[in-house]
């Protein structure tokens, strides 16, 4: 069962529209006003990368990275647990859990009041 996106040239709104096949034929009628002049729009779409491909195409921790690496909290703590997996020290579960939580968006509270100073507050 195909779904399109429309836009209605009457009222000016974008609507999806379910239909039964895939006939070039097909003419629907525009849900919210009922008229028949509907534009067919390109509809979005996502595209869905494994965390492997994430982290391969952020760099390597420590290393060279791109200008957002940090910007993305799927790196929040990658440096961390590079450096411990190369040394073979386990991670400390609460460390652990911590920057699973930063990766949330939860930052524990000593990392708050950073989310809104500037780059070179510390020097002021």
């Amino acid at each position: 069962m195909p779904i399109y996106e429309y836009i209605c040239a009457t009222c000016n709104k974008k609507v999806t529209v379910f239909l039964r096949t895939a006939a070039a034929g097909a003419k629907p009628l525009c849900p919210v006003c009922g008229n028949g002049s509907l534009e067919r729009i390109i509809s979005n779409f996502a595209v869905h990368r494994s965390l492997t491909t994430v982290y391969e195409e952020s760099g390597t921790p420590g290393g060279a990275v791109s200008a957002d690496y940090y910007k993305d909290p799927r790196n929040i703590g990658r440096h961390l647990e590079k450096r411990l997996r190369d040394s073979y020290i386990e991670m400390p579960p609460e460390i652990g859990r911590s920057i699973a939580e930063a990766r949330e968006g939860n930052l524990p509270g000593s990392l708050k009041d950073l989310d809104s100073a500037s780059a070179d507050s510390a020097y002021n």
